[in-house]
């Protein structure tokens, strides 16, 4: 086998997969447990060792404070993760455990292997694309590609369909994400016509619907609240996900936890019948939520309900009866089980990864176009708001792609523009997430309007952007990549700056504060970039009298006595 052996690796809320391509086909990888799935847990032993899957789900009972699930949820955000007395960001749990899953693979294929094709969700924002690309790079691997998930499924199914015409929706609700994904097949090709999704909405949240039903239960019938211990939590939760499981197939579960608290000195037990109508109640909202991104889809491919001709079923917690039922009353169709739930991710990462190195080629090879989920664009002024969100590429447009926008000069002698990058679906930028900015200077001085700036977006196949500005005029440029990682870890944390008056320096800088206050009351709503030069400058002169800074308080007394004249 080649020393270049890429693999596709499904990333999961709960499980984590790996699979290979060996003639011409995927096959699953087994860990060291001789097993396909690996549990999603991170854990630290008694003995001071980091120990991954079975075992790490099989002490979180016992040592919940030692041990980490569901890391994927938090990834994209500055949540800390506590393990064995330390702290570790998102990025470095899912680390650890995507060099598990190397080092089983490595194992596997009696060969080092150090590059991958890893599946995220397609609704995953840029930021989220960086970091799980940054958490495999700091395992060992090379991420020669960033693969949405429902698009790997639907590779893994189209690589069995070559010759099949036809609409596919693949239905993605995995155990912490929900996809769906609208793609046509027609002549070997997989073309993704539309995403949508919901970061927030997976298994562990019908298991929650479960836990908090118990949770009243037993505080009803013996007064005593659960949720603050948190071995009894820990408890509800493994029982909440095996009776989900479990009426999968059966009618009723019963679950019984013996002493889960005590009362008067004396053990307590839980004992619950749940039955399935009951189940699909409590769940019954997180069901019609999956309803909103299967509308977005319809309506931004312009493909009827009556036109889709095969759905798809991907995830495990697709197994629940009641996805299948409810897809089929709200879509008319009956859903497909086609594609394993569980290994369709990986399979289809392994058939990207194939493509790439070359062992999938020729008349076996897909053509496989996606889309980039969320509308992509940047702060600009129009004749309404001072916050307009101006579109550069739209969500659900084929990438890659590159699209360009002119923006004109907005007032006199405006001689640069700051260009801030946001992603998302509101009009005004405040509502969107922000990726980066950055200033095109050199315009040349003359009234409002007579100036072009050229703006550029590049979005690639990895769903990750670059930006480019240039001077229509004179043809100077400048850029940013939005490397969202980078920003993350540069990233200063705010300081509360209303405390400033409490500063030895307070009285020598107070008469500029003010000066600079009353102007910010009275800038002219177009002159954006004045406001924003002055409120900067102004923070930093306050956090820097919070520090008892003398030397950078009086330079930026100067900064903003300049501001203030211009």
């Amino acid at each position: 086998m080649s020393t270049d052996t890429i693999i596709g690796i499904d990333l999961g809320t709960s499980t984590t997969e790996a699979a290979i391509i060996r003639n011409g086909k995927p096959e699953m990888i087994l860990n060291f447990d001789g097993e396909v799935i690996t549990p999603s847990v991170v854990g630290v032993d008694a003995d001071k060792n980091f120990i991954f899957g079975d075992k790490a789900k099989a002490q979180y009972l016992m040592a919940p404070e030692d041990t980490v699930i569901e890391v994927k949820r938090k990834i994209g955000t500055k949540e800390k993760i506590s393990m064995d007395g330390k702290e570790f960001t998102p990025v470095e749990v899912s680390a650890m455990l995507l060099s598990h899953v190397r080092d089983y693979v490595s194992e596997y294929l009696k060969e080092e292997i150090s590059r991958a094709v890893i599946s995220v969700p397609a609704y995953f924002d840029d930021l989220q694309r960086q970091e799980t690309v940054e958490a495999g790079k700091q395992a060992g691997f090379t991420v020669e590609r960033i693969i949405n998930e429902p698009t790997a499924a639907a590779l893994s199914y189209g690589i069995e369909h070559m010759e099949e015409e036809s609409h596919i929706l693949v239905y993605d609700l995995g155990g912490g994400t929900f996809d769906v994904t609208l793609l046509e097949m027609f002549g070997g090709v997989l073309e993704v016509k539309a995403s949508s999704g919901d970061n927030k909405l997976g298994g562990k949240d019908f298991d929650e619907c479960l836990i908090q039903w118990l949770l009243r239960q037993f505080r009803s019938k013996e007064g005593i609240d659960l949720q603050k211990d948190t071995a009894a939590m820990v408890k509800l939760k493994e029982q909440a996900e095996w009776c989900k499981k479990e009426l999968s197939s059966k009618d009723s579960c019963r679950i019984i936890i013996p002493f889960i608290a005590q009362k008067n000195g004396n053990p307590v037990a839980l004992d619950e019948t749940v039955r399935v109508s009951l189940f699909e109640e409590l769940t019954k909202e997180l069901v019609e939520r999956t309803h909103v991104p299967i509308d977005v889809i319809l309506a931004d491919s312009g493909i009827l309900p009556g036109e889709i001709d095969r759905i798809l079923l991907v995830g495990g917690s697709t197994r629940m009866p009641m996805i299948g039922r409810d897809l089929e009353e709200y879509l008319k169709k009956r859903p497909s089980r086609a594609v394993n739930p569980d290994y369709a991710v990986a399979e289809g990462a392994a058939i990207q990864a194939g493509i790439i190195e070359g062992t999938i080629s020729g008349e076996d090879s897909l053509i496989m176009t996606d889309v980039n989920p969320y509308t992509l664009g940047i702060h600009a002024l129009s004749d309404f708001s001072m916050n307009y969100m101006s579109v550069v590429i739209p969500r659900n447009v084929t990438i890659p792609t590159v699209r360009k926008n002119i923006y004109s000069t907005s007032w006199d002698g405006q001689t640069e523009a700051k260009i801030e990058v946001y992603q998302g679906e509101a009009d005004d930028v405040r509502q969107n997430h922000f990726l980066g900015e950055f200033v095109v200077s050199g315009i040349p001085y003359k009234d409002a309007g007579e100036e072009n700036v050229e703006v550029e977006f590049a979005y690639n196949l990895n769903g990750m952007l670059e930006v480019k500005a240039k001077i229509v005029s004179t043809g100077e440029e400048a850029a940013v990549k939005i490397n969202m990682m980078e920003q993350a870890l540069q990233e200063e944390e705010e300081v509360d700056v209303t405390r400033w008056k409490d500063s030895s320096y307070a009285k020598q800088f107070r008469t500029v504060i003010r000066r600079a206050e009353r102007r910010l009351k009275n800038v002219e709503p177009l002159d954006i970039f004045y406001r924003l030069d002055l409120e900067d400058a102004l923070y930093e002169l306050k956090r820097a009298l919070i520090e008892e800074d003398l030397e950078v308080a009086e330079e930026l007394e100067e900064e903003i006595l300049d501001i203030l004249e211009d």
